[in-house]
């Protein structure tokens, strides 16, 4: 991709497609999947993420053009319910990784970046003056209530969150749904914040896993929309289940605008030292091919960089 502004917004795209036992090759400046049924034609500059599941090959020229395209790709197992690896995002600036990272590093921000994140996830404002062990009692109310209604609502028995990574079929219905759901939520969320060049890693409720600020972003949404729409699944398709939690996924996160919502979440609960993110990228990302900036305190700059691809051997020290 010779300019970035080519690329369609991450908020104008489809969510997530999962693919298995197919091959993926290079279609014109697309992809295409053949499997027993045929070949499909992809349109990746309008996808957010690929899911390739098991029983799938790629090749060099189908990568490129998806990485030309900003679209992730994530190696996960079957049905989606397990991560294995990603991509890179589309994004050649820094920026954003750099705040987030000093919001993390600093005790006090990232105190109030947890805040931040459980206040976004009650309808009603709440008391100041709460405590961090006092919101995440409301956050374990609020899920407890979340299933309860959702048991209610549809008739599907809840005993509590059950399941064993080990053995996937031990688990009962609804619970291999709720995890099939918060897999595609997981991808889903995780596509933006690369997309945006944020850390997977830096989480700040979450800590010590490479999805923790997934996590982090992914809980704002299951009280709303995984975890009815894992309980009302499980009440209407017993019968291929997980990849019927996938197909309604799809659904869902298009109807809530999903992808429209993660990006200004984002920036919101990132907010607490009154900076905004800055979107597009730096004249030093703008061409793929120039180096980036290089770290100077001394230059007197808002970020402190001076111009890099320079000779500075023959400058003054």
């Amino acid at each position: 991709m010779d300019d970035l502004r080519q690329l369609a917004r991450f908020d104008d795209r489809s969510t997530f497609l999962y693919v298995e036992h197919a091959r993926i090759d290079q279609c014109d400046k697309a992809i295409a999947f053949h499997d027993a049924d045929g070949t499909v034609p992809v349109p990746v500059a309008a996808l957010a993420l690929l899911m390739l599941g098991p029983g799938t090959t790629i090749t060099h020229a189908a990568v490129n053009a998806l990485a030309d395209n900003n679209c992730l790709v994530a190696w996960v197992g079957e049905g989606a319910v397990r991560y294995y690896a990603h991509g890179t995002g589309g994004t050649r600036s820094s920026r954003n990784l750099q705040r987030q990272a000093r919001l993390w590093a600093d005790p006090a921000q990232r105190i109030e970046v947890v805040k931040r994140m459980y206040r976004r996830r009650f309808d009603d404002p709440l008391q100041p003056g709460l405590t961090l062990q006092q919101l995440r009692g409301k956050e374990g109310v609020r899920v407890r209530e979340s299933y309860a209604q959702a048991s209610d609502k549809t008739g599907v028995l809840w005993s509590g969150r059950n399941y064993t990574r080990g053995d996937w079929s031990a688990a009962d219905p609804v619970n291999r749904a709720l995890s099939t759901a918060n897999a595609c939520l997981y991808g889903v969320v995780h596509a933006a914040i690369v997309s945006a060049g944020y850390s997977a890693g830096l989480g700040f409720i979450h800590t010590g896993k490479q999805l923790s600020f997934v996590y982090d972003i992914a809980d704002l949404y299951k009280a709303d929309v995984t975890i009815p729409l894992a309980f009302d699944v499980t009440s209407t398709h017993l019968t291929n289940l997980e990849r019927s939690v996938r197909l309604a996924c799809r659904d869902q996160f298009r109807h809530t605008r999903l992808v429209e919502r993660i990006l200004p979440d984002i920036e919101w609960v990132l907010k607490v030292d009154g900076e905004s993110a800055e979107s597009g990228d730096s004249p030093f990302d703008a061409d793929q091919a120039k180096p980036g900036a290089l770290w100077d305190p001394s230059a007197g700059d808002t970020d402190n960089t001076t111009e890099g691809g320079v000779s500075y051997g023959g400058h003054d020290s």
